[in-house]
Formats: C-alpha cells, structure tokens, sequence
C-alpha cells in the first residue's frame, strides 16, 4: 500500500510572517493525519521563517523550484545546497507555470531532479497538456515525453523516491477538474509508463498526485481511484480549513 502525500503549493502569495502563521495552523493539523505525508512549499523568500516554525513538526518543507548547480554566478537562483540549509526536504520541478512562463524545457527539467537527488532533496516532478493538446487527443503523447524526458538516466532505485505530480495545464487554477474517471486514466497510463521503463515493482512503489484545482469538495472523489496516491494542491492550501479537510480525504 502506497502512503498517500499532500502537498501545498502556495505559489507566489503570502508574507514570511503570514507564511510561518499558516504553517503553525496547519502542524497539528497534518499531525493528526499520521498515515499521510503532508508537504508546504512556499515561495522562495518564506522557506526561512516557514522552516522555523516548522522545526520539529512532522509537517514537511518543499521548496517551488531549484537551480540544477550546487553554487556559481546563477543570479536570482537558489541551489538545491542551499534549500537542504533552509530543511526543505521536497522540491516542486517541471510545474507548468515554470514550463510556460520560463520556458523550461525536458531536458531542464531532467537536470533539476538529477540536482534534487544528489541533495537528497525529494522531487516532485510536474507533468501535464493544455487545453489545446488534450483536444487534438495528444494527451498520452505530451505525458509520456514528458515524463520519459523527466526521467532520462535515472536509475529504478532513484525513480522509487519520486513523485509524479499529473497536472492538467487546463485545470491548474481555472476551477475545472478532470473527472476523477479522467485523471486515473492518464495516472494509469503514467504507471503504465513507469513500468515499462523500470519494471512493475518499481513502479507500483511510486507515488503519484493529482494536481489541478483540488478542492474539499472534490479530493474525496480523486483519492478514491487506484493509481492515484495524493494531491499536489493550489489555492486550498492556502486557507486553513480547506487544507486540513483536504488532508483528511475518505477512500
């Protein structure tokens, strides 16, 4: 059995102070959901005042992105050496906003979970189409380069501690979810994937997210699919209640 694993994307939103109060709230939350890995990744400038508050507490620290360099003149970066200094233990790679916005292509993406597991750091590797791709029925073509980019050399032993994160572009943050009878067809379909690659025991070991405007109302539905072990969640995680209910799905 899979141990399930929430994660909070919190994006580009919140204050060092208002972050450290959200994940002082949310600690005896995810604290009492002993059986679920919950993660909180802020953004850059909070991951300090989010990791001392968090000290202690069985609520984990990721990260939203890395550089894939220890050190060097990458100005406005920030190096997986430094997260593991900060006591992130999970990073967010290949997120769509990064691929639209910032133009990371595979290969990138390749190199940051290369980076992230020489510092130990967990990945949590973003896969996904748009909207127009998943019309032209591209789909299973645009997840399985990406995810066979994604994991280019990496070993069956390394693939085993990564997560896959399946995020619909069209749903991140536009209020549309896939149906949970559409997200465990592609979440089947990237196990599918794994498998060939590094074999059915290796692949039925490793856990995978739905991500995409998961709500309270909703998460119950998604978590209750058999290929799919948690949420990679957005805007919910920013509020309290919201999470802690999203934290306490029922199969």
């Amino acid at each position: 059995m899979r141990r399930p694993i929430i994660a909070g994307n919190w994006k580009m939103y919140l204050t060092p102070e208002e972050g450290a109060a959200l994940a002082v709230a949310l600690a005896p939350r995810a604290a009492a959901r002993a059986d679920v890995d919950v993660v909180v990744c802020p953004a850059m400038p909070l991951l300090e005042s989010v990791g001392r508050a968090l000290a202690g507490a069985s609520l984990k620290l990721g990260a939203q992105n890395l550089y894939p360099m220890a050190e060097g003149a990458f100005t406005g970066e920030a190096s997986p050496k430094m997260l593991v200094a900060l006591g992130c233990e999970y990073c967010i790679i290949g997120h769509s906003e990064r691929r639209q916005y910032f133009a990371e292509k595979n290969a990138f993406v390749n190199a940051k979970v290369k980076a992230a597991l020489e510092f130990d750091l967990t990945p949590i590797v973003c896969i996904g189409e748009t909207l127009e791709e998943r019309e032209k029925k591209l789909t299973f073509d645009v997840v399985g380069a990406q995810l066979e980019g994604a994991f280019e050399q990496i070993s069956a032993e390394q693939a085993a501690g990564i997560v896959v994160a399946y995020e619909p572009v069209w749903a991140i943050g536009t209020g549309h979810t896939a149906t949970p009878e559409q997200a465990q067809e592609v979440h089947a379909f990237i196990r599918l994937k794994l498998g060939r690659k590094y074999g059915d025991k290796t692949a039925q070991a490793m856990r995978l997210q739905y991500g995409g405007s998961v709500k309270p109302d909703n998460v119950d539905s998604l978590m209750a699919q058999p290929d799919i072990d948690g949420a990679l969640v957005g805007g919910a995680s920013l509020k309290v209640d919201s999470f802690a209910r999203i934290l306490n799905f029922k199969r």
